[in-house]
């Protein structure tokens, strides 16, 4: 890997900063018209789909495993569900949660922190939910990286994704 840049981010979140990504990232992946979907995308193909401007959002998976491929620029932070869920509060009144068996991610073979964040959100006139255990990192360095996440709730849901990224000077 030709990526150098620093692994333990410096990238550091409060809950509240943390729970409002975590529903601005839901709010983009729900938003994305079927057949470019970087959630539904197995190759890596819509990653830049909607992106924000000052950030760029990795997309999960529905579970299993997935390998994609993109290309990001090197002036934005990145986050990322490991393990994640979202519902209607006319399901729940209150956030629901998923029993976390694991959950790690891992830049070039170093260990990401990782954090719990819950938030409500809204989708049109739909109040939501979102929980999950995400990662970020600071803006990368120009450079090849590979992401790798993985996680098994205990209901028996698990997710194994790796990101092969290529950070551009932007």
């Amino acid at each position: 890997m030709s990526g150098t840049g620093s692994v333990d981010s410096g990238w550091k979140l409060s809950g509240e900063e943390g729970g409002r990504l975590a529903g601005q990232w839901w709010q983009w992946a729900l938003s994305a018209p079927e057949g470019r979907s970087p959630v539904e995308d197995t190759t890596g193909e819509h990653a830049a789909w909607n992106q924000p401007d000052d950030l760029w959002f990795l997309a999960g998976t529905y579970g299993g495993r997935v390998v994609r491929r993109c290309a990001l620029p090197s002036d934005r932070p990145v986050f990322f569900p490991v393990l994640n869920m979202q519902h209607t509060r006319s399901y729940s009144r209150v956030p629901r949660s998923m029993p976390v068996a694991e959950a790690t991610a891992a830049l070039n073979g170093v260990a990401l922190p990782l954090r719990e964040f819950t938030a409500p959100f809204r989708t049109g006139q739909t109040q939501r939910y979102a929980w999950g255990i995400w990662g970020g990192v600071a803006p990368l360095l120009p450079g090849q990286y590979v992401l790798e996440i993985k996680a098994r709730a205990t209901n028996g849901f698990w997710v194994d994704t790796t990101y092969h990224l290529e950070s551009e000077a932007a």
